[in-house]
């Protein structure tokens, strides 16, 4: 194994970023623009079968998913950009069937939920910093949607805070398959280690 991947479960945490129906599920508002990324990575088997390994090695499970209040009081009046085509397909709103985590990755007993997500960054509207610090953890590996969003925004952020950032390039997706290479190839390997996930799960 490479020093690299050296892990320690009990300083880990994987981050599972808006594994939610709208994203993960036909029938989802979004559901259609990340389809083909993700059956081109297999994305959803991947990462149950990460998590089942990440989960038996003692690695913290967490579940970001962002959630809004019926007509997102919580934006701008005049919301643009990736925030927009949420709010204009009524997407992700809370005690939806659209927002629930998906069934394939109900959270177990022992995982932990992160709540407050309401933008890009899951650091930047949640507790997710103050948990992973009182938990001593060091070592953060990411999956999720979008790749050259959320997941990238929260990426980013990880390597600002200090944390060693391992990316799961087979456990996420993005609205296109040009945008998510784009994003492995050019942005990932500057702020984290992306890696296959069945070599992640070797170093557990």
């Amino acid at each position: 194994m490479s020093e690299e991947l050296r892990l320690d479960p009990a300083k880990t945490a994987l981050v599972l970023i808006e594994y939610q129906n709208e994203f993960t599920s036909e029938g989802g508002v979004l559901h259609p623009a990340v389809s083909a990324v993700m059956d081109k990575t297999n994305m959803l088997p991947r990462t149950v079968a990460f998590v089942e390994a990440a989960r038996r090695a003692g690695v913290t499970i967490m579940h970001a998913p962002i959630t809004f209040a019926p007509g997102y009081g919580e934006l701008t009046r005049h919301p643009y950009g990736i925030l927009k085509g949420v709010v204009d397909g009524n997407a992700f709103v809370k005690g939806t069937w659209g927002a629930a985590i998906v069934d394939d990755l109900t959270p177990a007993d022992g995982d932990i939920l992160i709540e407050g997500k309401r933008g890009l960054d899951t650091f930047a509207s949640t507790n997710l910093d103050f948990i992973l610090r009182s938990k001593g953890i060091d070592t953060v590996i990411l999956g999720g949607f979008l790749t050259n969003c959320c997941v990238e925004s929260t990426m980013r952020s990880a390597y600002e805070n200090g944390y060693r950032v391992i990316t799961l390039t087979d456990c996420m997706a993005a609205t296109s398959p040009e945008q998510h290479d784009n994003a492995i190839a050019y942005d990932f390997p500057m702020f984290s280690i992306p890696k296959e996930s069945t070599e992640v799960a070797q170093a557990l």
